[in-house]
């Protein structure tokens, strides 16, 4: 995810390559982001730090630790810190670090291909000017919405965090029904996932609801109401709200 968010910076050139270090623990990695971006590349995030605006913390939740020795103590305090690390709260975050602007966000993984969907949040600490910068990080990779209370961030870690997991199961699911009933596995594969995509397509840029799209597409007694039948007896509805209701759980519980 650090890598898509340095991609999208650079494509929508929100910032120039010999302006940007990056810190990466891997010796394979370094010299690999070095040679794609030209960038400049460290391996000490004390280095990394030094000099920046703006602070990107993208790492594993349970190396946080050893980030918060490395560089409190090192961050100026008109510095802005973004943590994309799952499941660390802001408060962890100040505290560890020992500053206060720190943003929040919760990516998903579209964002490697600039359709992501970003919630995030804020310490008042942060200015107007370094929730704009943050909103056009976030925009470069796809949309952004802000929250004015942390406590939504584990909902959005539920719904679109986890979300493309969600379609990436059903898009599963549609290709082995289509083998089921006797087309080949590749092609069974192309219609569904080219299906997921066109019809996520449509829903972006048509303006209609799903369930105005869904109404449409629904012929009375055609073949369509007939699978939506067999998905309400089997209480579909219920059932993504029993999944996402889990994730948030899960999410509360890594967060406290």
């Amino acid at each position: 995810m650090g890598e898509a968010m340095l991609a999208a910076i650079l494509r929508k050139k929100l910032a120039a390559e010999a302006d940007i270090c990056v810190s990466d623990i891997s010796p394979q990695r370094r010299p690999y982001l070095k040679e794609k971006y030209k960038i400049t590349v460290t391996d000490s995030n004390r280095d990394a730090v030094n000099g920046s605006d703006i602070v990107v913390l993208a790492v594993k939740p349970q190396n946080i630790k050893e980030i918060y020795d490395e560089i409190k103590g090192n961050i100026r305090s008109e510095q802005l810190i973004i943590s994309i690390v799952a499941g660390v709260n802001i408060m962890s975050l100040c505290r560890g670090l020992e500053h206060r602007r720190i943003v929040r966000v919760m990516p998903n993984t579209p964002a490697q291909v600039g359709s992501g969907m970003s919630g995030w949040t804020a310490t008042d600490e942060v200015t107007e000017e370094q929730r704009e910068w943050t909103r056009m990080i976030l925009g470069a990779m796809g949309r952004e919405m802000y929250f004015d209370d942390e406590k939504y961030l584990d909902m959005v870690t539920a719904v679109s965090a986890s979300g493309p997991a969600y379609i990436f199961l059903f898009t599963e699911c549609l290709a082995d029904a289509a083998v089921d009933i006797g087309i080949p596995r590749q092609e069974a594969e192309v219609l569904a996932v080219q299906t997921m995509l066109g019809a996520a397509k449509l829903l972006g840029e048509s303006g209609e609801t799903p369930a105005e799209l869904r109404r449409k597409v629904t012929s009375k007694g055609g073949t369509t109401e007939k699978a939506l039948g067999v998905f309400k007896e089997g209480n579909l509805s219920d059932l993504v709200k029993k999944a996402v209701r889990a994730a948030y759980q899960r999410a509360e519980e890594l967060g406290s």
